[in-house]
C-alpha cells in the first residue's frame, strides 16, 4: 500500500450516523447504540435543525466554540474571540436547570470574512487554561447533521466510546481496504472521494453562502462587461503596438538616427504644447465664471492699451530726439559757419589797413620824386 495514502485524510460534507462511527468512512453497520439511535432520528426526520427558537444570527457568519472550562464566562469569552473581530452576538450554552456551563458556546461575528479569521486561527488556542476547538456552525450549514444528544455529533473521547468522525477535530482516513460501493449506495453514504484526498495538516474550508439567482445574473453581467472591457482594451493595446512597431520600422528605414531624434524632440514639445494650452483653456473655462471673464478682457485690453500707448509714446520720443538732434547738429553746422565767415571778415579788414598804407606810402614816393 502506498504510504502517502495511509497519511491521507478527507472530510465529511453531509452528515450520516453509520458513516461517522466509521475510522475510514466505509462501513455500512452501526457500531454502537446511539448510532442506531441517531440513524433512527434521520430517517424519521425527527430532528429539524432549524426548530431551535434560541438559535439566532446568520450561521455564515458564525462559529461553534468547544472543550471550554466549566469557568469561563461571557465575558471572558466575548474578550478572548474579539481579537479575531467584532462580536456580534455570543451564547454560552448553559443546563436548563442547574444553570451551569455545559462547555460550549455559539460566537457570531459582523461579517464572514470575520468569521473565517477565527476558525483559521482561534482553533486550539488556550481559554481559562484549556485547549478549545472551533468548528463552523455545522447545525444549520451540515446537510443530515444529527447533533450529540441524539447520538449523532462529531469527534469526541476514546474513553466514552462514542467516537465520530469526519469533522475538523477527527477526519476520515482513506480506506486501506476495498470500498464497498454497492452498499454505501443503498445506504445512502457518500463514497471516499478517491484520489482527492487531503492532508492532516490542511484545515477544510467552511461552507460559503450560494447566491441567489439575481445575484448570479448581476455577477455574470459583470463577468460579461469586465471580459468586454478587457477584451477592448488589450485589441487596442494590440492596434497601438503594431501602429507603433510599424511606424519605428518606417522611420528606422527612411530615417537616420539624427534626423529621428530631431522629429522626436520636435513632436514631443508640439504634443506638449498643446496639451498645456488645452489644459490651459480648460481650466481658464471651468474655473472662471462670465464676470470673471469680462473683467480679464478689460484688463486685458486696457494692458494692451497701454502697452499701446508706451509704445506710441516711446516712438514720439524717439522721433523728438531725432529732431532735436539733427537741429542741434544744423545748428552746429550754421554756428562753424559763421565763425569761418566772421575770421574771415576779419582777416580781410585786418588786410585793407595794410594796403592802404602801402598805397600812401607810394603816393608819398611819387609826390617827392615830382618835386624832386
Amino acid at each position: 500500500m502506498n504510504g502517502n495514502k495511509i497519511n491521507a485524510v478527507f472530510y465529511a460534507e453531509s452528515y450520516h450516523p453509520i458513516q461517522a462511527g466509521s475510522i475510514d468512512g466505509t462501513d455500512t453497520l452501526p457500531h454502537d447504540n446511539a448510532i442506531y439511535r441517531a440513524h433512527l432520528c434521520a430517517s424519521a426526520g425527527l430532528y429539524d435543525p432549524f426548530g431551535d427558537p434560541k438559535v439566532i444570527g446568520d450561521p455564515y457568519c458564525t462559529v461553534f466554540v468547544g472543550r471550554l472550562s466549566r469557568h469561563t464566562s461571557e465575558d471572558t469569552l466575548r474578550e478572548a474571540m474579539s481579537e479575531y473581530g467584532r462580536v456580534k452576538n455570543l451564547r454560552l450554552v448553559r443546563h436548563i436547570v442547574t444553570g451551569a456551563s455545559r462547555g460550549y458556546a455559539f460566537v457570531e461575528y459582523e461579517t464572514e470574512r470575520e468569521m473565517r479569521s477565527a476558525y483559521k486561527d482561534a482553533h486550539h488556542t488556550m481559554i481559562d487554561d484549556c485547549k478549545i476547538i472551533v468548528d463552523y456552525y455545522r447545525q444549520q450549514l451540515m446537510p443530515g447533521w444529527i447533533p450529540r444528544r441524539l447520538g449523532g455529533g462529531l469527534g469526541g473521547e476514546k474513553e466514552s466510546g462514542q467516537l465520530r468522525f469526519g469533522g475538523r477535530e477527527k477526519p476520515f482516513r482513506a480506506p486501506l481496504k476495498p470500498i464497498p460501493f454497492d452498499d454505501l449506495k443503498r445506504l445512502g453514504i457518500p463514497p471516499p472521494p478517491e484520489g482527492r484526498y487531503m492532508s492532516r495538516f490542511q484545515d477544510p474550508s467552511p461552507p460559503r453562502r450560494e447566491r441567489n439567482s439575481v445575484d448570479r445574473e448581476g455577477s455574470q453581467k459583470r463577468d460579461v462587461q469586465d471580459r468586454t472591457h478587457k477584451r477592448s482594451f488589450v485589441d487596442g493595446e494590440d492596434r497601438y503596438h503594431k501602429r507603433s512597431s510599424l511606424d519605428q520600422e518606417d522611420y528606422s528605414h527612411k530615417w537616420s538616427s539624427v534626423e529621428r531624434d530631431e522629429h522626436y524632440s520636435e513632436r514631443t514639445s508640439v504634443d506638449r504644447y498643446h496639451k498645456r494650452s488645452s489644459l490651459d483653456q480648460d481650466e481658464h473655462s471651468h474655473k472662471w465664471s462670465s464676470v470673471e471673464r469680462e473683467e480679464h478682457y478689460s484688463e486685458r485690453t486696457s494692458v494692451d492699451r497701454d502697452d499701446r500707448s508706451h509704445n506710441m509714446s516711446s516712438s514720439r520720443r524717439e522721433e523728438r530726439h531725432h529732431k532735436r538732434s539733427s537741429s542741434s547738429r544744423s545748428y552746429k553746422r550754421s554756428s562753424k559757419d559763421r565763425d569761418e565767415r566772421t575770421h574771415k571778415s576779419h582777416k580781410h579788414s585786418d588786410h585793407s589797413p595794410r594796403q592802404e598804407r602801402r598805397s600812401t606810402s607810394c603816393d608819398l614816393s611819387s609826390d617827392l620824386s615830382k618835386v624832386g
